[in-house]
C-alpha cells in the first residue's frame, strides 16, 4: 500500500473536559478566581463546538484577563483561530500555551495536529512524540494514533508501526491504529497477523462504533486476494467505487484490477 500521500483520516485534537464550575446566566463565572477561568476557558470551547467563534473569544479572553499565563485558555484561543482559518495567529496561542505549560501532553497533541494540518510533518511528529510521554494522559491511545500517522507521512514505517501498536496497547479498540498497523503487516508479508487485527476492525464496523474509509475498504480488498476470497474482494471493491470513487485507494483499485 502506498504511504506517501496526504492520509484521508484527519488527526483529531483534544478538547478540555466538560466545565468544572458553574456559571451564572450572563455567563459570568462564580467561585474562585480557577473556578472563573476554567468556566470562561470551557464555556469558550463549548462556544467553539457550537460553531460561533465570536462568543468563543470572548469566553477565552476573559480568562486571559484573569490569568495571562492559563495554558488552557492560550489553548482554547488557538484552536480558535485554526478553526478560523487564522494560522499564524493559531500557531502564536499554541506556542502561548506551550510557553505557560511546557509540559501539558493536551497542548502538544493539540499543537502537532496543528502542525500536521499545515503539512509540517517532521514538526508534527516531534511534538505528537512528546504528547505520548505523559503516561496519565488520558487521551494517550488518541496521540499514539495521531503520532503512527504522522511517522507514515515521513516515512518511518517501524516507528509508525511501533506507534500503532503502543495505541493498541493502551485501547485495543482505536480503529485507526488497527487499519493502519494491520496494512503495515500486510506490507511486510505478515498476512495471519494483518487479518487479525482487521477482523477487530471490522468487529467494530459490524457494532456500529466506526465506518469503513477508503484506507480500510482498499485494504479489505488486499487482505481479500490474499486469501482468494473473490466474492469479498468484489463487495468491498463495490462499497470503495460507491463511497469513494474519488480517492486515491479506488485509483490504486482501478490499476491493480487491470
Amino acid at each position: 500500500m502506498k504511504r506517501s500521500g496526504v492520509l484521508m483520516w484527519l488527526l483529531a485534537v483534544t478538547l478540555m473536559a466538560g466545565c468544572a464550575s458553574q456559571t451564572t446566566g450572563s455567563g459570568n463565572a462564580a467561585n474562585s478566581p480557577q473556578d472563573a477561568l476554567e468556566a470562561y476557558t470551557n464555556l469558550g470551547l463549548q462556544y467553539l463546538q457550537a460553531g460561533n467563534t465570536v462568543n468563543a473569544k470572548t469566553s477565552v479572553q476573559r480568562a486571559i484577563a484573569i490569568d495571562s499565563g492559563y495554558a488552557p485558555a492560550y489553548n482554547a484561543m488557538a484552536l480558535i483561530f485554526q478553526t478560523e482559518q487564522e494560522f499564524e495567529l493559531a500557531e502564536e496561542y499554541f506556542r502561548k500555551a506551550m510557553s505557560a505549560d511546557r509540559t501539558s501532553a493536551m497542548i502538544h497533541n493539540n499543537y502537532g495536529a496543528f502542525l500536521f494540518s499545515q503539512q509540517r510533518y517532521g514538526e508534527a511528529c516531534e511534538q505528537l512524540n512528546q504528547a505520548t510521554t505523559d503516561p496519565f494522559y488520558q487521551q494517550r491511545a488518541q496521540a499514539f494514533e495521531n503520532l503512527g500517522r504522522c511517522y507514515l507521512l515521513i516515512d518511518s514505517p517501524e516507528k509508525a508501526e511501533e506507534a500503532f501498536r503502543r495505541s493498541l496497547a493502551i485501547n485495543g479498540n482505536r480503529p485507526v491504529a488497527l487499519v493502519e498497523l494491520s496494512g503495515l503487516l500486510l506490507d511486510k508479508g505478515e498476512n495471519a497477523a494483518s487479518n487479525r487485527l482487521f477482523e477487530r476492525f471490522r468487529e467494530l464496523v459490524d457494532q456500529q462504533r466506526t465506518e469503513h474509509s477508503s484506507r480500510s475498504l482498499w485494504l479489505g480488498i488486499r487482505l481479500a486476494r490474499a486469501e482468494r476470497n473473490v466474492s469479498r474482494a468484489a463487495t468491498y471493491a463495490l462499497l470503495l467505487k460507491n463511497l469513494y470513487p474519488k480517492s486515491q485507494e479506488y485509483r490504486l483499485y482501478e490499476e491493480t484490477a487491470q
